[in-house]
């Protein structure tokens, strides 16, 4: 009862924490500024009992380009409260296993560019998962091994057979998912992974998702139309992203089909054993 009184206190108070920063904005740049004024000059009705923007998590792509947009402006004169703010909306997903990640990767590359933007998400993936990972190991344990008792007990077994390569086998669960990312971070301390294996995979082994992800972003905050995204610039563009991304994968897979126990077919979401100890 003390674990779950105690997760529900920190879901509240980050809750609360991420509600505040959204809710006061500060002034807006200048930009948007000129933008009414110009509107006003040109004669175009400007409703003067226009709320200000709401900030929220994106649910498809028109919203993506919408708060992308918005954040770009703000980003002119805020630097470092859309850092912060991208940061702990980031962060608060990664920690409570929420799913969209996707969206904010690419929201990554749309604001902060295709470099600087993948880093972010990087550091902000491996962070937000290694909070995960703590919240499950002082509040979760017992819960998920009550909710997932078969996953949780294959997931052990194929730690143990391969303790001597264990960072190769997490990587390889990384590029090759068998099993959900949330799961695989909230069972990470169950099945005793250490936390210093499992801060090196999930930032190495999720750099090509998110390499994905954030190149798609800051193309698509520079295309306007259909005919910009299949150009032949950006078709060389996605043929080369989609290289880099799998060369890893490939030779994580050639080195596991001479050292990682992965026998068995995929059941379940996980690597299925006919029988489980």
């Amino acid at each position: 009862m003390r674990s779950v009184v105690g997760l529900i206190v920190v879901v509240v108070a980050a809750t609360v924490y991420l509600y505040l920063l959204s809710s006061y904005l500060p002034a807006g740049p200048r930009h948007l500024k000129t933008k009414a004024a110009e509107r006003t000059d040109s004669d175009q009705p400007v409703d003067s009992h226009e709320e200000p923007s709401r900030l929220k998590f994106p649910s498809d792509l028109e919203e993506l380009r919408e708060l992308a947009e918005l954040l770009q402006f703000y980003k002119t004169e805020h630097t470092g409260y859309v850092l912060l703010l991208f940061s702990s909306a980031y962060l608060y997903k990664q920690s409570f296993a929420i799913p969209g990640s996707s969206l904010l990767n690419i929201l990554a590359g749309a604001i902060f560019g295709p470099y600087e933007g993948l880093l972010l998400a990087c550091v902000l993936t491996t962070v937000g998962s290694t909070m995960c990972y703590l919240l499950s190991q002082a509040f979760g344990k017992r819960y998920i091994v009550n909710l997932f008792p078969d996953k949780v007990s294959m997931l052990q077994r194929k730690v143990e057979e391969n303790q001597d390569c264990l960072l190769f086998f997490l990587l390889f669960l990384r590029f090759f998912p068998m099993t959900p990312n949330w799961f695989l971070n909230m069972s990470a301390p169950i099945v005793n992974i250490p936390i210093t294996f499992f801060f090196c995979s999930v930032f190495i082994g999720l750099l090509p998702y998110n390499f994905i992800c954030v190149q798609t972003g800051a193309m698509l905050s520079e295309v306007s139309s259909l005919d910009d995204l299949f150009s032949w610039e950006r078709l060389l563009q996605l043929l080369a992203i989609a290289c880099v991304a799998l060369l890893p994968g490939a030779l994580i897979r050639r080195y596991s089909q001479n050292r990682l126990k992965l026998d068995g077919p995929q059941q379940n979401g996980l690597i299925s054993d006919k029988k489980i100890r």
